[in-house]
């Protein structure tokens, strides 16, 4: 079954909710490797998303997604914006003029936002980033669609690897951004970038599968 404009622009809205829930979760990770200001940052950003998704929020999927990710460059402070703004907007590219996203659209969409992070950032596998929630999420997604599965179930995996791949930061050596600064002292602490991002994948499996917005998953 397709996904819908109406169910990406809820995924927006429950993204948002998380965020503002645990800003100060996200920020205290971020304190502790960072500058102490990716939740509060984050928060700001998707603030933003939500004053300006009524006006799109009818329109096709590309124009839905590049207004978020616009909305991310222009307010959020730090690597948070370019990078969440860069992911949005190419996710949004793949997918102009759509008004149904169908199972492997949303999937390959999503992959370009993940080529877009890692252009952007420079990052690699095991660098202790949001590419380490992101690419093994989107690996499992293409796997279990390859395997037959719905959307649904694919996201559900795509959320259960980004939360392995968020915790599997805990041990790595920053490589990249402020916490790289740190060197050996960036190990021990979970990366925020791969925190929100997981909580984004959360929130997309939620939104294509209705749950109540408030209530949650098994997954994290």
């Amino acid at each position: 079954m397709p996904v819908s404009t109406a169910q990406l622009a809820s995924w927006l809205e429950r993204y948002a909710a998380v965020i503002a829930e645990h800003k100060q979760y996200l920020t205290g990770l971020d304190a502790a490797i960072g500058d102490g200001d990716h939740g509060i940052n984050m928060d700001r950003g998707f603030q933003a998303v939500i004053a300006r998704l009524d006006p799109v929020r009818d329109k096709d999927a590309g124009t839905l997604l590049k207004t978020t990710g616009m909305a991310l460059v222009s307010t959020v402070g730090g690597a948070s914006g370019p990078l969440y703004g860069t992911f949005f907007l190419r996710v949004g590219t793949a997918l102009d003029g759509k008004m149904e996203v169908a199972d492997k659209e949303l999937v390959d969409a999503l992959e370009a936002g993940l080529k877009g992070v890692i252009d952007r950032g420079k990052a690699n596998l095991n660098d202790k980033t949001m590419v380490d929630a992101l690419t093994p999420a989107l690996a499992r997604a293409r796997a279990r669609l390859g395997e037959g599965a719905s959307i649904a179930d694919a996201l559900s995996a795509a959320a259960e690897a980004a939360e392995s791949g968020m915790k599997a930061t805990i041990p790595l050596k920053a490589l990249k951004g402020r916490a790289s600064y740190l060197g050996e002292r960036s190990v021990g602490h979970q990366d925020p970038g791969a925190t929100s991002t997981f909580f984004m994948l959360r929130s997309l499996h939620e939104a294509v599968v209705e749950i109540p917005q408030g209530a949650r998953t098994t997954t994290g």
